[in-house]
């Protein structure tokens, strides 16, 4: 079974940080560029980062530059983001996808950054 479990969010004050894991499972992880998502209230889906199969290569949207870091471990199937520094505005549901090749989505974790 294809399967993408997210964990990890939560409510953060700002300047805070949070680490999102997403496990993998059900195809062979290491073949496949991973991504992360976010969607805010009443906004639309948005691609926050990228990461290569074999980690070699990243690529973040400009809003989350020098904050966020993509990282994955092939040996267990899990792509994490580090979230430095959050501010309000990444409050969100972030989900984890990979195109393998039709686009599959994780269930999300809620980051909520407030003070």
């Amino acid at each position: 079974q294809v399967q993408l479990v997210e964990s990890g969010g939560g409510l953060v004050q700002p300047g805070g940080s949070l680490r999102l894991s997403c496990a993998a499972s059900g195809f062979t992880f290491s073949s496949y560029t991973m991504n992360w998502y976010r969607q805010a209230p009443g906004k639309e889906r948005e691609l926050v980062a990228a990461i290569t199969s074999a980690g070699s290569s990243t690529n973040y949207a400009d809003s989350v530059k020098g904050r966020f870091t993509i990282s994955r471990d092939n040996a267990k199937k899990t792509v994490y983001l580090q979230m430095n520094n959050l501010k309000p505005e990444d409050t969100a549901v972030y989900y984890c996808s990979a195109r393998i090749p039709n686009r599959i989505w994780g269930q999300g974790t809620l980051v909520s950054v407030s003070s």
